[in-house]
């Protein structure tokens, strides 16, 4: 006679455990997606407009209109619902603005700071495209300005180099009561400086035994002598040699010390 097999497997249905907790996540994921969608509509609803704008401190370089017209093209929705990341790289496109912030203020405004450039140079490229300033910390924007400022000219990218190697030399010429009007490297990094005299200062490379700075600080300290003793005002020196200098004088003739 043959024996029935008992079956010991206990069914879905027969586990009221299971069936109460996989009851309670469904209604958990309910709940909560039912309250991201209340928030989201309510949030889209006209009662957070935005109504202001506010700049925290005072701007030197953009001006008020620059700021309204950034923020009527990029602040969109409502207090709850503006991209805060889409109007920072609004302003930040601004000729002037280095970087921007913003914050929702409550209860319906936005608040604005804006870090601006500082120009110290205007910036031309090998290729004589002049149209652009270099910030205090060596950065190349687009902008125009009226302020008399040094000119650096050198391969792009090289604008932080340049604003270095300027910080560097100026120092040194102030025995000679002179500014620098342009500080030029070359695509062999070879540097020259025109002063405000019209001066031309052919520094040269940096050199094993001899830098630039090294070979320049040596120049200032007898070129009184030299120039008195030519008698004449100098147009070109050049100052490439590791032990002296020579220099193209005005009228006919040249120095060489």
């Amino acid at each position: 006679m043959a024996k029935r097999k008992t079956n010991d497997a206990t069914g879905f249905w027969d586990r009221p455990q299971l069936m109460n907790l996989i009851a309670d996540l469904l209604f958990f994921a309910s709940a909560l997606a039912l309250g991201y969608a209340a928030t989201l509509a309510l949030a889209r609803l006209p009662f957070f407009p935005l109504r202001a704008v506010t700049v925290a401190g005072p701007l030197q370089e953009v001006t008020a209109t620059q700021v309204e017209y950034a923020a009527s093209s990029a602040v969109a929705g409502n207090f709850f619902t503006v991209n805060l990341d889409a109007v920072r790289a609004a302003f930040e496109k601004l000729p002037w603005v280095r970087k921007a912030e913003v914050r929702r203020r409550w209860p319906d405004g936005l608040e604005l700071a804006i870090e601006e450039h500082v120009a110290a140079a205007r910036w031309k490229n090998a290729e004589g495209v002049e149209a652009r300033l270099v910030n205090r910390e060596g950065e190349v924007f687009a902008a125009a300005s009226n302020a008399t400022l040094p000119l650096f000219v050198g391969p792009e990218g090289t604008a932080p180099l340049i604003m270095a190697r300027y910080h560097e030399l100026r120092p040194l010429i102030e025995p000679l009561g002179r500014q620098p009007q342009s500080l030029v490297l070359s695509a062999r990094q070879a540097w020259q400086m025109k002063l405000d005299d019209g001066v031309l200062l052919d520094l040269g490379r940096d050199q094993a035994k001899s830098r630039v700075s090294e070979r320049l600080q040596r120049f200032t300290t007898v070129y009184g002598q030299a120039a008195e003793r030519l008698k004449a005002r100098a147009d070109v020196i050049d100052l490439r040699y590791p032990n002296g200098f020579a220099m193209r004088v005005a009228r006919a003739g040249e120095g060489k010390r």
